[in-house]
């Protein structure tokens, strides 16, 4: 009994993709933190757990929506496989019902809890993602800088949940977000092509077997995320140490994607591999790094 109690838990935990939604959390917490000291009031506080609950119930509600949309093509992709729809475990049926009552659920939440545009705006981020980023994946690449928007939103939800509207400290946070998802997701795409290809998924490196246009956009993109790091420095959000450990921590960040295109290898050999492997954890470490930092030293 207790063994599959355990094992339900686990099916919940994959379809609402736990760790994502973990990291979503943490970078609302971010936007959160700024939005507060903004207000000169303490970033601890009931206001701060209604935002987190809230982002958790619709990031787990639209994962679970998500799988529910692309079960058949997860079931031909070995990553994806033993996913509980895919392998018979959970029914489409079932997990449509509790995607549906945590995305709407969590939308209800934060409008009551929050404030009316943080629930509109985080109900307008789950749609965007379920009816335009997800059928896209089947279509053209462009899906990665439709698919940039809806993953961008966390940081943006998190400062409106204690301002209640956009301000320019917003755009900044939701820039750079924005930015460091297509050196990520790109080395996903290249890591995973072949999962991919199986599943008939439009990325990039999938449609682009050389890997040019691959690479040229991971370096440019990897590059303009330098420069939009500093801009939370011009705003007073942060001071000389985030300055410097955002310069070193791009840098170093670039440093990795040209490891990429000095392989010159296709997106099909398994040789290139190993670089897209290590600029996917980079990335990882980049990004809490950087908003941790960001916090560590807002307006010193």
């Amino acid at each position: 009994m207790l063994q599959q109690f355990a094992a339900r838990l686990r099916d919940y935990a994959e379809l609402t993709k736990a760790r994502i939604t973990t990291l979503i959390v943490l970078t609302a917490w971010c936007g959160y933190f700024f939005g507060a000291r903004r207000m000169g009031v303490s970033s601890w506080s009931l206001g701060l757990f209604h935002a987190l609950f809230g982002v958790a119930l619709v990031s787990s509600g639209t994962a679970a929506l998500n799988e529910v949309l692309e079960s058949k093509v997860d079931a031909r992709m070995r990553r994806t496989a033993l996913r509980p729809l895919p392998a018979g475990r959970m029914t489409r049926a079932h997990a449509a019902i509790v995607g549906l009552a945590l995305t709407l659920g969590g939308s209800a939440y934060l409008a009551v809890y929050a404030n009316l545009l943080t629930g509109l705006l985080v109900f307008l981020t789950a749609l965007v993602y379920l009816a335009a980023y997800t059928p896209l994946k089947k279509v053209s690449p462009v899906c990665t800088f439709v698919g940039a928007f809806p993953g961008a939103m966390p940081v943006v939800l998190g400062w409106t949940a204690v301002r209640g509207k956009l301000e320019i400290e917003t755009l900044i946070l939701f820039a750079i977000m924005f930015v460091w998802q297509f050196p990520h997701f790109l080395s996903i795409a290249w890591l995973y092509r072949e999962d991919y290809a199986q599943g008939d998924i439009r990325m990039l490196p999938v449609v682009d077997s050389d890997g040019k246009s691959t690479v040229w956009r991971i370096l440019a993109y990897s590059a303009v995320l330098i420069p939009v790091s500093l801009m939370p420095v011009a705003l007073g959000m942060a001071g000389r140490v985030y300055l410097v450990g955002a310069i070193l921590m791009g840098a170093a960040l670039f440093r990795v994607s040209m490891g990429m295109a000095s392989q010159q290898l296709p997106a099909t050999a398994v040789a290139s591999k190993p670089s897209a492997r290590r600029l996917l954890r980079a990335t990882i470490v980049y990004l809490p790094a950087l908003f941790a930092l960001m916090m560590v030293n807002s307006g010193s």
